[in-house]
């Protein structure tokens, strides 16, 4: 009697458990599926990256594939024009040239954050990523992108753009990636730039600067 009594009261607590467990899961699963407010304000600059101390909104931390052939100082002085600082890249062609072919970096939100933690921001609204580069000498050729990060994997971006390959100038240069049309509701790769062996036929500096959201 006492068995048949306690095969009841399992039931019982099972189907109670599901039900509450569904009563939960039921508005998280919507609440995943509704970004939350945009974080970009209209005609603010939403910062990448400034300059140094400036609390910038992404880190660089997604070099890739593995950040061997990559070298990177946030907080270069050096002819950064009228910023404070800048970013001096160094892409070693030469070690790519014998594995991969190319590497890169991301400015990630939170730092080292490829899509499996909660994080990144809504950029519902913004038209267009702006940013300033040039080369140490002249002819570096780099791709430069944004988004695109996380497939896969439980929080991926939604969206992603893409530049052609820039050849840059000894100057500083302001360049754009145009986002008309792009969903922004979650983006944690802010922005990442790629070079080749192919398109690079020696180790390759470069420097960046100003880099956001408008």
């Amino acid at each position: 009697m006492f068995k048949r009594n306690s095969k009841v009261f399992v039931m019982l607590g099972l189907c109670a458990s599901l039900a509450i467990g569904f009563l939960f899961l039921t508005p998280l699963s919507k609440a995943a599926d509704n970004p939350s407010p945009s974080q970009f304000k209209k005609n603010e600059k939403f910062y990448i990256y400034k300059d140094k101390p400036f609390l910038n909104k992404f880190i660089a931390s997604g070099y890739m594939p593995d950040g061997r052939c990559v070298e990177m100082n946030d907080a270069w002085v050096d002819n950064c024009q009228d910023s404070r600082s800048c970013v001096q890249v160094k892409f070693d062609r030469d070690c790519t040239a014998t594995s991969t072919g190319w590497a890169g970096a991301y400015w990630l939100s939170p730092a080292n954050n490829w899509g499996d933690v909660k994080g990144g921001y809504n950029l519902t609204g913004a038209q267009k990523l702006v940013f300033w580069a040039r080369g140490e000498k002249g002819g570096e050729v780099v791709t430069f992108k944004m988004g695109g990060v996380g497939m896969g994997h439980a929080y991926p971006d939604s969206d992603g753009a893409t530049s052609d390959p820039i050849t840059l100038t000894k100057d500083w240069k302001e360049y754009s990636i145009d986002l008309t049309g792009k969903d922004l509701s979650h983006i944690i790769g802010g922005f990442a730039w790629v070079g080749t062996a192919k398109e690079n036929q020696s180790n390759i500096t470069f420097y960046l600067r100003n880099m956001y959201y408008i």
